[in-house]
């Protein structure tokens, strides 16, 4: 069976870029991640271009800095099951390194922007958690960027847990239309890790006429991209499931619809 053009496998030896989607790659117009795993005490470039980054600390611990800017010491999570991470801002034009204060992971979420803010550190404690859903439909997300702030240009990052049993963006839902204030057009992509890492989860992408419908069978690492349609997420029995979201658009907002079939699981029991 031909691989899915959605579901991306890490690459290389485990060090060094674990994944690298653009735009180009992804066919869409927006949205940018990549990963990269460096060994204590590597130092990487990072142009940002036209892009606004957010390096978020996957594991490990590390340092930014860009033309005057210097992070400090950011990440302190072994994994990212344990508690919000530490991320930094970066805003185009920027020429940046990445220093690896111990073997560590760093997500980089990129979208186009400006250039209107400034490059900052986010930590932990400026990450809004909640809980969203409940009981088997309950997981718990972490707002690094969210669309209640104007602390980006473009770019929409959150971490979500969902634990062993549960399901996640669910009821299933779309944003893929430029029309609001119903709906926004967002393009998405899935990092994906498990506990403990054997194990999988499934990812469907479907439309309201079937032209696009996979089911994806998703391992730890994995990358999902969603360039339109439903996108509910299922972790089996014994096994949390995180993922880090990026999305962004031609408006930072993020409105979703429903998938009409299944929109009577909100209503009230």
């Amino acid at each position: 069976m031909a691989q899915s053009k959605l579901l991306v496998h890490p690459s290389g030896n485990g060090y060094g870029v674990v994944h690298h989607v653009t735009p180009a790659s992804a066919g869409w117009r927006y949205v940018g991640f990549e990963l990269r795993k460096l060994k204590q005490a590597e130092r990487v470039a990072l142009d940002t271009g036209g892009t606004e980054v957010c390096a978020v600390a996957i594991s490990g611990k590390a340092r930014v800095l860009a033309d005057g800017f210097d992070s400090g010491t950011i990440g302190d999570r072994r994994s990212v099951f344990e508690g919000p991470p530490w991320s930094v801002y970066l805003p185009p034009g920027k020429a940046a390194s990445i220093e690896a204060l111990s073997d560590c992971e760093v997500a980089l979420c990129s979208a186009p922007a400006t250039g209107k803010l400034n490059a900052r550190v986010i930590p932990p404690g400026e990450v809004g958690t909640l809980t969203r859903g409940s009981g088997s439909n309950a997981r718990h997300v972490r707002n690094i960027l969210s669309d209640g702030d104007e602390r980006a240009e473009s770019l929409l990052v959150v971490e979500v847990i969902t634990p062993g049993g549960n399901w996640s963006s669910y009821p299933p839902h779309r944003h893929d239309r430029d029309a609001l204030p119903e709906e926004s057009y967002l393009e998405e992509t899935y990092y994906h890790r498990l506990s403990p890492p054997q194990g999988f989860a499934f990812q469907r992408i479907y439309t309201d006429d079937r032209s696009l419908d996979e089911t994806l069978t998703v391992g730890d690492g994995d990358v999902v991209l969603v360039p339109q349609g439903y996108h509910p997420v299922g972790a089996p029995h014994g096994y949390d499931l995180y993922y880090l979201n990026v999305m962004a658009g031609p408006k930072r907002v993020w409105r979703f619809h429903n998938d009409p079939a299944h929109e009577w699981l909100m209503r009230p029991a």
